[in-house]
């Protein structure tokens, strides 16, 4: 009976451990995707303001982002398109407009976020319950 009793804790204890393990490395991946979505925000913030007169204020492909095909030389608004650190993957969901340009992007995964306040103010809008990351969307200006 003893031996069973210890089982049973050792089991319920490696359950709690496992639980508690995924819960922190999913909440370092959501760091991880803020820090990733701020960095679209302000490349798309950047993207927008250095649109020579004339031409579109968004990019049509996120490549465009890497190295901006309107300017004369080469100019980066970012180094590289980073993994998804919830999907593993660059397989980001462009948010477009009726122009067809990318004025904002979320995560492919619909995991359900454990973060649901003390978002920086850029990412204000992100605070309260949500469904899924793909509700968490880094948008560039209006």
């Amino acid at each position: 009976m003893a031996v069973m009793m210890a089982v049973a804790i050792v089991g319920a204890t490696a359950a709690f451990t496992v639980s508690a393990g995924a819960s922190l490395a999913q909440h370092d991946a959501e760091e991880q995707l803020l820090e990733i979505g701020l960095d679209f925000q302000r490349a798309l913030q950047r993207y927008a303001s250095a649109s020579p007169a004339g031409t579109p204020r968004a990019p049509a492909e996120l490549a465009s982002l890497l190295r901006d095909p309107r300017q004369p030389g080469v100019q980066r608004h970012l180094r590289q398109i980073p993994l998804d650190p919830l999907t593993g993957q660059r397989d980001w969901v462009p948010i477009r407009n009726p122009q067809n340009l990318i004025v904002g992007l979320h995560s492919a995964s619909t995991r359900k976020p454990l973060k649901v306040t003390g978002f920086v103010a850029p990412l204000a809008g992100l605070e309260g319950e949500h469904d899924s990351y793909e509700d968490w969307v880094f948008r560039g200006p209006p």
